[in-house]
C-alpha cells in the first residue's frame, strides 16, 4: 500500500493555524504515525505551533461504559458552542485487535455536534497504550489549541487506567456516574474520586430523577471524607441529563468557577508545568522502548528465547535482564 504524500512543515503549520480541518486531521494522523520519518516531521510541526497552544480549557471526561458519555459530550459541546466557544472532542475509541483501528467513529456518535462547523471531533484508536488513552492524545490536543479551539474535551473508554492517564493531561477532570446501579458507595473507586474535580450523576431524567438525587447525596457525603485537593478546589457533585440537557449549565458554571480559582492561586500554571514535564518523561520512555526493540541483537535473543519463556523453561525476569544488559553493552560498544 502506497504511503500518502506528506506535506511540508510550513504547509502543516499554516493549515493548522488557519483552522483548516483537513490539514488539522492530517497533522494529527502524522503525529499518530509509528514511522520514524513521520515522527521527525511531526516534531518539527509541533515545535512550530507550540507558541500558539495553551489557550484552551482542557476537560477530561470519563465513566464506565453505558454511563452515557457520548450523549453527554454532544449536548455539553452544543451548549458551549451556543455560548460562543469552539469545541474540539478527542474521543479515545476501543481498538480493533485485528486492524488496530477505531471500532467507533464520530459519525456513529455525536452526529449533531459533528455537523456543526464550530466543533471538531477526532476519534483515535486506543491501541495498546495505558488504559486506552492514545499515545498521541497530547499532541492532538495541542494541535487543536493551535487551530483555535477554546475548549478541548477528552473522552476515554472508561476502563482500566485511562482515568489516571487523562487526569494527567487536562485542567478539569469530570467523572460521570449512574444512579440505581447498585450500592453507590461500592461503586466508588478511591483513586478516581480523589482525581475528579466534579462528579456528575448522569441520566437524571424521567423515573430516575429521585434515584439521581439520592446518589448525589451519597456521593456528596463520601467526598467529605477525602483530603483537601492541592488545587484548593472542593469537588462538586451534580446531576444532569445528557438526553435533555438539564443540569449542563451548572456543570459549565462549576468549570468556570474552578478555572477562576486555580488561576488566581497559581495552581493552573503549576499543574500545566508539571504536565509538560510528565509528557517529556513519558516520551523518553516511549523512545527508549522503540530503540530497544529495534536493536538487531535484542531481536535475535528475543526470538531465540521467546519459546523458552512461553513454556516456562526460562524466567521472564531473567530474559528481560539479559535483553537489557545486551542492549546496554551494545550501546557502549557502538559509542567506542
Amino acid at each position: 500500500m502506497k504511503r500518502r504524500q506528506r506535506l511540508s512543515v510550513g504547509a502543516y503549520v499554516e493549515g493548522v493555524l488557519k483552522g483548516d480541518r483537513v490539514i488539522l486531521s492530517q497533522a494529527i494522523t502524522l503525529m499518530e504515525s509509528s514511522l520514524e520519518s513521520d515522527q521527525l516531521l511531526g516534531d518539527e510541526v509541533m515545535d512550530a505551533v507550540l507558541s500558539h497552544t495553551g489557550n484552551s480549557m482542557r476537560i477530561g471526561i470519563t465513566g464506565v461504559p453505558g454511563v452515557g458519555k457520548s450523549t453527554f459530550i454532544e449536548q455539553f459541546g452544543l451548549l458551549l458552542i451556543d455560548k460562543g466557544y469552539k469545541v474540539a472532542v478527542l474521543a479515545i475509541d476501543p481498538s480493533s485487535q485485528s486492524s488496530r483501528g477505531s471500532i467507533l467513529g464520530d459519525k456513529t456518535r455525536m452526529e449533531l455536534l459533528s455537523m456543526d462547523p464550530r466543533a471538531y471531533i477526532r476519534p483515535s484508536p486506543a491501541g495498546n497504550t495505558l488504559g486506552g488513552v492514545s499515545a498521541k492524545t497530547r499532541e492532538g490536543m495541542l494541535l487543536c489549541e493551535a487551530a483555535g479551539f477554546d475548549v478541548i474535551l477528552i473522552e476515554t473508554v472508561g476502563v482500566g487506567q485511562s482515568e489516571i492517564a487523562v487526569s494527567g493531561m487536562v485542567d478539569f477532570f469530570l467523572l460521570l456516574m449512574l444512579a440505581g446501579a447498585g450500592d453507590e458507595l461500592q461503586g466508588i473507586k478511591k483513586g478516581i474520586i480523589e482525581m475528579c474535580d466534579a462528579l456528575v450523576v448522569n441520566k437524571a431524567d424521567g423515573e430516575n430523577v429521585d434515584e439521581a438525587k439520592k446518589a448525589k447525596r451519597v456521593y456528596s457525603n463520601a467526598l467529605h471524607l477525602f483530603p483537601q485537593k492541592e488545587s484548593g478546589w472542593s469537588p462538586k457533585v451534580l446531576t444532569c441529563s445528557g438526553l435533555s440537557g438539564d443540569g449542563l449549565e451548572k456543570i459549565w458554571e462549576s468549570v468556570s468557577q474552578y478555572k477562576e480559582l486555580v488561576e488566581s492561586n497559581g495552581y493552573f500554571e503549576r499543574n500545566r508545568a508539571k504536565q509538560r514535564l510528565n509528557w517529556m518523561n513519558e516520551h523518553v520512555k516511549y523512545l527508549l522502548e522503540t530503540v530497544f526493540y529495534k536493536n538487531d541483537q535484542v531481536q535475535s535473543l528475543l526470538e531465540a528465547s521467546f519459546q523458552d519463556v512461553k513454556s516456562g523453561k526460562m524466567s521472564a525476569i531473567k530474559l528481560a535482564r539479559k535483553l537489557v544488559n545486551l542492549f546496554i553493552n551494545q550501546e557502549i560498544k557502538d559509542e567506542k
